[in-house]
């Protein structure tokens, strides 16, 4: 679709056109607070008072506070550009946004654990309602798949607050690692999109190797595992896991070059979808070596969701705001902290060190990640584009 040019003129507060916006701001102040706060609380506190375990607050936050934030502002974003339809603005965007951020609030203050739970259950719904109006009304069919992806989030998230509720029993670890499965298949499913795009874009005379055959896989194969993941089904579970790391290596090899080395806003992306590719192969290894089943998980949350989150940010926000695709400086410096986070968040509870100096150094590099990303990103993020262009 021809992306859409609004006959808006710009104010020069431009936080709330267009939903990139608010949304990346909020995902990363979220990034660097909620990881603080979950570092500051460990091991004897729980900062929530409607969470039963601090654990449950510190995983719940992190998919549907912080990854949320990062896929609405990106959907919101990309379904104006697939529909040409003006996606949510200005007073309904900015009343999302604070819908979201209550969302963050209210389980840390002694409200009555209704309001708790219904203040954060509406989100999912109101955002996929402002993407349905411009994908339905545009005929933009094959983008429905996103709207299935979050009502299957919907259901994880309804899933963990029950259990809060007292209503369900354990059902709150079943929510949210289907959560976590579904978020990657969504990245599986955009990474397929704009990683070979963007790699073509990013180095001249380079044409990435797509295999339509394995593109008609991914999707299926990703929701099978997820599924059997989520219920815990071993042994299906352990072969679809072999079956994605052999479908996903070697679909990202037809997209390497050796140049993307050289070009940040690339290699953070492949560093990020190589971390899936991790996670797939530390759900074979684990059960073997008797590691703990948290490793493969963070290699999905700590290493693809931080470093393709990162790199699509900082892409999107200087593309959509009319700027050269050029990172500003220290923004390299974050992608590699960001890669490092991930990999010590990984590897260091498999040495003898003490698992609280794992959580400590890899938190600490993912925290100031963040903090470099809204250094450099934030007042860009509030001011009009740069080629005076409503967006």
């Amino acid at each position: 679709m021809i992306p859409l040019q609004e006959r808006r003129v710009p104010s020069a507060f431009s936080l709330f056109n267009l939903g990139f916006r608010p949304f990346f701001i909020a995902a990363a102040l979220s990034g660097a607070g909620l990881i603080s706060t979950w570092l500051l609380s460990w091991p004897s506190n729980n900062p929530s008072p409607y969470f039963m375990s601090a654990i449950h607050w510190h995983a719940h936050e992190m998919l549907f506070g912080f990854t949320l934030a990062v896929i609405a502002g990106f959907l919101l974003t990309a379904v104006r550009n697939w529909t040409s339809i003006q996606t949510l603005r200005g007073p309904w965007l900015a009343a999302l946004t604070m819908l979201w951020a209550a969302g963050r609030i209210t389980p840390l203050l002694p409200l009555p654990p209704w309001s708790v739970a219904l203040t954060d259950l509406l989100f999912l719904p109101l955002l996929a309602a402002a993407l349905a109006w411009p994908i339905l009304k545009a005929r933009n069919y094959r983008n429905l798949v996103f709207l299935a992806l979050l009502a299957g989030l919907f259901a994880g998230n309804l899933l963990v607050h029950l259990e809060q509720l007292g209503v369900a029993v354990a059902t709150a670890r079943p929510g949210l690692h289907a959560a976590l499965y579904l978020v990657v298949a969504m990245m599986l499913l955009m990474g397929g999109r704009v990683i070979p795009f963007f790699t073509e874009r990013g180095l001249d005379s380079f044409k990435a190797r797509r295999q339509p055959r394995l593109e008609r896989l991914v999707l299926p194969l990703a929701l099978l595992w997820a599924l059997c993941w989520s219920l815990e089904w071993q042994i299906p579970a352990l072969l679809l896991s072999a079956a994605n790391l052999g479908l996903h290596t070697r679909r990202q090899y037809g997209w390497l070059q050796a140049q993307i080395g050289r070009v940040p806003l690339l290699w953070i992306l492949h560093l990020g979808y190589l971390f899936i590719s991790l996670g797939f192969a530390l759900q074979l290894l684990s059960p073997l070596l008797g590691w703990s089943p948290s490793v493969p998980l963070h290699a999905f949350a700590a290493g693809a969701i931080g470093s393709l989150t990162l790199g699509m940010m900082a892409r999107v926000s200087l593309g959509h705001t009319g700027r050269e695709l050029a990172i500003p400086r220290g923004i390299g410096t974050a992608f590699a902290l960001m890669g490092l986070a991930g990999l010590l968040r990984v590897t260091l509870p498999l040495t003898p060190l003490p698992y609280s100096v794992s959580l400590q150094l890899a938190g600490g590099c993912w925290i100031l990640a963040w903090l470099l990303f809204l250094f450099r990103y934030a007042s860009m993020l509030c001011r009009p584009r740069v080629d005076g262009l409503y967006g």
